[in-house]
C-alpha cells in the first residue's frame, strides 16, 4: 500500500499523485508511440487502422465526458457537433486554408455553435436535457441534405487529404503518420483535460454535478459554466468529428446520425462516468466489438460453414453490454479497476460498501 504524504497545497493539484504513478504514464507514452513499429514488422496495417479509430473515439467521448460525466449535463447530441467540426474542416481545406489552421478553427468554430445551440436549454434538467439534445441529433441529418452546397447532401462529400507543410498524410496511403498525428491530438487534449480539471472553472464543472443549488450557493455563475462546459465539448468533438472524416475518406447524411450519438454516451458509460481513463476503456470497447463480431463470423464460416448474418447483432450486443454495467457495475471499467486496485492495496481493511452509491438525492436537490 502506498501512502502518499503531502506537504504543500501544491502536491494537492499535481499532474500525478506520485512519482510511481509518473513512470507508469511514461511508459504507456512509450508503449503507443512504439505500437507502429509492430505493424511495420508484421506488414499489415489494418489493425493499425483500427486503433488509430479507437484514438479518434475516444477524443469525441473526453469531449462527452467533460459534459455528461463532470458537469453532469446528459447529451444525446454529440453527433451533431461532429458533423459541425467534419464539414467545417472540409470546406476550409476547399477553400485552400493549411490543415494546421482549418483543423483547430473547424473546433473552436464547432463549439460556438455548439454552444449557441445549448443556450436556450441551459435551464432543462436530466431527462429533458437529453431529449433536446436527442432532438438535436436526430434533425443532423435533415440539416445536412438541406446545406447540400457545403456538405453534399445525400451524395456526400470526399475529404481531402492533410497537408501539413508539404508533407501528405491520407489514413489508406500513409497510415502510420495519421496515427501519430491522431496520436498527437489525443494526447494533447488529455494534457489540456487534465489540467482543467484542476483549475477553479474544473472544480466549478464537478459542483454543478454534484449539486446545482449548493454551486449556486457558493457564488458558481451556472449558465456562464455550463455554457463553458458546452463550448470545450463541443470543441472536443468537432477536432473528433474532423479526424473521423479523414479516416473515413467520405462522408454522408448518415454518417453522423443518432446512432452515433447513443453510441458515445454508452462507450463513456461503460469505460466509467466520471474519470479520463473511461473515454479510453469505452472507445477500446465499442472499437473492438464490431472487430470481434466480423472475425468470428469469418472464422465460423470458415471452419463450420456457417453463414452467420444476423441483422442487428452489433446493437444488440451493444445493449446488452450496456444493461450488465448499469445493473451490476455502474463505475464502469475503469470503476472495477479502481475497486481491484483499493482491495489489494487495503487488504485485509477493504470493506464491500466502499465504493457503494448514494441512493438518493441531496436534500438541497429535492426543491428542484
Amino acid at each position: 500500500m502506498r501512502f502518499v504524504f503531502k506537504t504543500s497545497y501544491d502536491a494537492d493539484i499535481s499532474l500525478f499523485k506520485h512519482r510511481a504513478q509518473a513512470v507508469w504514464y511514461g511508459l504507456l507514452l512509450l508503449l503507443v508511440l512504439a505500437t507502429p513499429l509492430y505493424f511495420v514488422a508484421i506488414g499489415d496495417a489494418y489493425l493499425l487502422g483500427e486503433i488509430t479509430g479507437i484514438l479518434i473515439l475516444a477524443i469525441a467521448g473526453m469531449g462527452l465526458m467533460l459534459l455528461t460525466g463532470h458537469t453532469g449535463l446528459p447529451s444525446l447530441g454529440h453527433a451533431t457537433f461532429m458533423a459541425f467540426g467534419c464539414y467545417i474542416n472540409i470546406n476550409m481545406l476547399g477553400a485552400g486554408v493549411p490543415w494546421v489552421i482549418a483543423f483547430p478553427l473547424s473546433g473552436l468554430i464547432a463549439g460556438v455553435l455548439g454552444t449557441m445551440i445549448a443556450l436556450p436549454v441551459l435551464r432543462l434538467h436530466g431527462v429533458y436535457l437529453a431529449l433536446a439534445t436527442l432532438a438535436m441529433s436526430m434533425l443532423t441529418s435533415d440539416f445536412v441534405v438541406i446545406a447540400e452546397p457545403w456538405t453534399g447532401g445525400i451524395a456526400g462529400a470526399a475529404v481531402p487529404d492533410i497537408n501539413i507543410f508539404g508533407m501528405e498524410i491520407n489514413r489508406y496511403s500513409t497510415p502510420y503518420k495519421f496515427y501519430y498525428l491522431v496520436l498527437f491530438v489525443a494526447i494533447l487534449l488529455v494534457w489540456f483535460y487534465r489540467n482543467l480539471l484542476r483549475t477553479p472553472t474544473g472544480r466549478s464543472f464537478t459542483a454543478i454535478r454534484d449539486s446545482e443549488i449548493s454551486a449556486r450557493a457558493m457564488g458558481i455563475n451556472l449558465t456562464r459554466t455550463k455554457a463553458m462546459s458546452f463550448f470545450l465539448s463541443a470543441t472536443a468533438a468537432g477536432l473528433a468529428g474532423a479526424l473521423f472524416g479523414h479516416s473515413a475518406g467520405y462522408v454522408t447524411n448518415e454518417t453522423f446520425d443518432l446512432v452515433m450519438s447513443i453510441t458515445l454516451l454508452l462507450m463513456i458509460v461503460i469505460g466509467g462516468l466520471g474519470f479520463i481513463h473511461g473515454a479510453f476503456f469505452g472507445a477500446i470497447v465499442v472499437g473492438i466489438i464490431p472487430v470481434a463480431i466480423a472475425n468470428g463470423r469469418s472464422f465460423l464460416q470458415s471452419t463450420f460453414d456457417m453463414n452467420v448474418n444476423v441483422p442487428g447483432l452489433e446493437s444488440a450486443l451493444f445493449a446488452f453490454i450496456l444493461i450488465c454495467f448499469i445493473l451490476f457495475e455502474p463505475m464502469g471499467l475503469y470503476g472495477r479497476w479502481l475497486k481491484i486496485r483499493t482491495y489489494f492495496e487495503l487488504f485485509p481493511f477493504y470493506r464491500k460498501d466502499m465504493f457503494k452509491r448514494q441512493k438518493s438525492y441531496l436534500k438541497t436537490d429535492r426543491v428542484q
